[in-house]
């Protein structure tokens, strides 16, 4: 994930017409059910606990997939 999308805002008490303003910032747009973290050699009690604090700072809702392996 890259954030390669550019938001742009005109300034307050522009007047209408004069094209798009400047690129304020970047965003990424994430899709339902896609990925975002994940983690490797880390004891899962440990990595649920990570990404509990990770998902409250996330202005989303969010689960925890974990893939078992053999």
């Amino acid at each position: 994930m890259f954030p390669d999308k550019p938001i742009s805002q005109k300034p307050a008490e522009v007047r209408m017409g004069n094209g798009k303003g400047n690129p304020e910032y970047f965003v990424c747009e994430i899709q339902p059910g896609k990925i975002i973290y994940e983690m490797d050699g880390v004891d899962a009690a440990i990595a649920r606990e990570a990404f509990a604090l990770a998902s409250a700072k996330l202005p989303f809702k969010t689960i925890v997939v974990h893939r078992m392996l053999g």
